[in-house]
């Protein structure tokens, strides 16, 4: 009993054993086959027989391979008969499979799969010197192992490998595959093409010589003055440095009488003493004219049409932009007056055949001349408004310029006479104020000074009638106020005009009567008002759409009225070819006036003849053009 029981016991202890060691192969098993791809797994219910037999495939040699020893006596037949043709199907597998492109293409899958078969080879080896008897084969029924094969090995050749498994066969296959098909690319010659073809296009490389340094050479030279090093070499002390003057671009001019002293010309010529008698002598013109009725549309229209413009009725009269112009009202000769930019006052007799001898530029004032009138009273006296805060009559007979008005604390921008006799004016200031200014009192102060309503004030015009009344344009509002009612510190005015959306240039009453007032705005409109009675209110009649926009360069349009026609409005204008328009009160064009080559620049300040049909226009650059019958 106790005999039996020790050999029971024995045989339990040995199927433990045996248990673990197949544990612990399984275990081994699993760490040493390692594949990238997916393997699909089958869980079979019986136990595969499986034979692992280590080889290398890039450096295969029939001689390297060893077979593990059976490790039971059932299985030892086919053990050796496994034996007897392991070489020569290996031999005939490895033939058909490995090409020598293959190894070229394909040496990372050898090495990886030549390491896998090596690790299982040394760990079947450690297992064969420990104990033949501790190995298992494990046994699969028949049936089972041959459904695995037929599923899962098809290729050629490789059936009769017996001492693979399934998974290595199909590798192999898969190996076989890649390698034919990379193969039949071509790679490793197309890759050959394109480096040569690269190594031909190459540019060869182009290396800047550089310039070789003088060792024994010398340096640039310096200055030694801006070194601040005297030629001894000895360094010279810093010069204290003292304040720099900024003068003045446009000082001012001295205040009293000034000589008429031309700028372009010799003041004691016998040509100019002349010039001054001929602008002395020249009569008033007779207001006979004035009380007349207005002409008719068509005859006006006939007389516009024979004005025209040549070579001799264009001259450059001064230097800059012309910011104003005035023609004498002598129906003998013809006489044109242009206030500049640069301060000059520039006297332009047309009756002179040659031009040259007919031109003469004063410098009364150092700013530009923004108004220019000659007096209603004494047509030989010529006044001037400027922006250096002076106003001046140029008195032929006397040739010099008298001092009427002045405030350097302040600007100038219009002013109008008060008085038929023009022995009141009324001055209008950039700051909004206005003054009243009367030439009989000694001095050149204002009586009056009056604080508007407005923060700036472009132009001041007095109305023809009723006289006591002026309108002034500010930035976006026309006021009209009445001298009788007129406050020193903030003075309301009767009516205001607020229609304008931007920027105002001037506003004028109708010469004759009175009855209309146009102003010239920056929305690209003139507006034509109802000031027939000056009440509460003012009625707006026409608005007539006009480009305006003059930019920086040019002088800002004004439109003003004809003298003989008031129901007419004259203006320049932007279009092309280069033009001067004249409007009617009810926006229909009258007529424009061409030049053809003679007027190819803008005429931004315009100016008609009280009883002639005389048109003077003055553009940017100082040039005058008249149109004349």
């Amino acid at each position: 009993m106790s005999g039996s029981r020790a050999g029971s016991e024995e045989k339990v202890g040995s199927r433990q054993r045996l248990q673990m060691k197949v544990n612990e192969y399984k275990e081994n098993q699993n760490i040493t086959c390692v594949s990238l791809r997916p393997v699909q797994t089958t869980v079979l219910g019986k136990t595969p027989k499986v034979y692992l037999v280590p080889f290398s495939l890039s450096n295969y040699k029939p001689d390297q391979i060893k077979h593990s020893k059976s490790l039971l006596d059932k299985n030892s037949n086919n053990e050796v008969a496994c034996k007897k043709c392991k070489k020569t199907e290996i031999r005939k597998t490895c033939r058909r499979i490995l090409t020598p492109r293959m190894e070229g293409t394909s040496s990372k899958a050898e090495s990886t799969l030549q390491k896998s078969s090596l690790d299982v080879y040394t760990e079947s080896n450690k297992r064969q010197h420990k104990s033949t008897s501790d190995t298992v084969i494990l046994s699969v029924d028949r049936e089972s192992s041959q459904d695995l094969d037929s599923d899962e090995d098809t290729t050629p050749g490789l059936d009769e490998f017996s001492g693979l498994s399934s998974y290595e066969r199909k590798r192999l296959k898969n190996i076989s595959e890649n390698a034919n098909f990379f193969a039949s690319l071509q790679l490793s010659e197309s890759a050959a093409r394109l480096r040569e073809m690269i190594k031909k296009r190459q540019p060869p490389e182009s290396k800047r010589k550089k310039p070789k340094k003088r060792e024994n050479g010398t340096g640039c030279r310096r200055s030694m003055r801006l070194l601040k090093v005297d030629p001894s070499g000895v360094s010279l002390p810093a010069t204290p440095t003292q304040p720099t003057l900024i003068a003045d671009e446009n000082p001012l001019l001295p205040p009293g009488p000034l000589e008429m002293t031309p700028e372009n010309r010799d003041d004691d010529s016998e040509l100019f003493k002349r010039f001054l008698q001929t602008w002395a002598n020249v009569s008033k013109t007779s207001s006979k004219n004035t009380e007349k009725e207005l002409a008719n549309i068509k005859s006006y229209k006939a007389n516009l049409s024979g004005m025209v413009i040549n070579e001799d009725t264009v001259h450059k009269v001064t230097k800059g932009a012309i910011f104003s112009v005035a023609l004498h009202p002598s129906e003998i000769r013809t006489l044109v007056a242009a206030g500049a930019k640069s301060g000059q006052v520039g006297l332009w007799d047309l009756t002179h055949q040659s031009k040259e001898d007919g031109v003469y530029v004063f410098q009364p004032h150092s700013q530009p001349v923004s108004c220019l009138y000659f007096s209603p009273a004494n047509p030989a006296h010529i006044l001037s408004l400027s922006y250096d805060g002076t106003l001046r009559c140029g008195d032929f007979s006397k040739a010099i310029f008298e001092e009427v008005y002045r405030d350097e604390r302040s600007s100038f921008s219009s002013f109008d006479f008060l008085g038929e006799d023009a022995s009141t004016l009324i001055v209008g200031h950039w700051n909004g104020n206005i003054s009243l200014v009367d030439r009989r009192t000694s001095g050149t102060s204002y009586e009056k000074l009056i604080n508007s309503s407005l923060s700036k004030i472009r132009t001041v015009h007095v109305h023809p009638v009723h006289r006591q009344y002026f309108i002034t344009a500010g930035l976006r509002d026309i006021h009209i106020y009445d001298t009788r009612h007129l406050n020193p510190r903030r003075s309301q005015p009767l009516i205001s005009l607020t229609e304008h959306t931007k920027s105002i240039a001037s506003a004028y009453f109708s010469p004759l009567t009175g009855n209309r007032v146009v102003t010239t705005c920056a929305d690209c409109k003139l507006r034509i008002f109802d000031s027939s009675c000056i009440s509460s209110e003012i009625p707006l009649l026409t608005t007539i759409r006009h480009n305006t926009i003059t930019g920086r360069w040019l002088t800002r349009f004004q439109a003003v009225w004809d003298p003989k026609q008031e129901d007419c409005v004259i203006v320049g204008s932007m279009a092309h070819p280069r033009r001067v328009e004249i409007f009617h009160e009810t926006g229909k064009q009258v007529h424009s006036f061409f030049g053809g080559e003679c007027l190819v620049s803008v005429c931004s300040i315009n100016t008609m003849h009280p009883t002639r049909y005389i048109l003077a226009g003055g553009n940017s650059s100082g040039k005058i053009h008249v149109f004349m019958n």
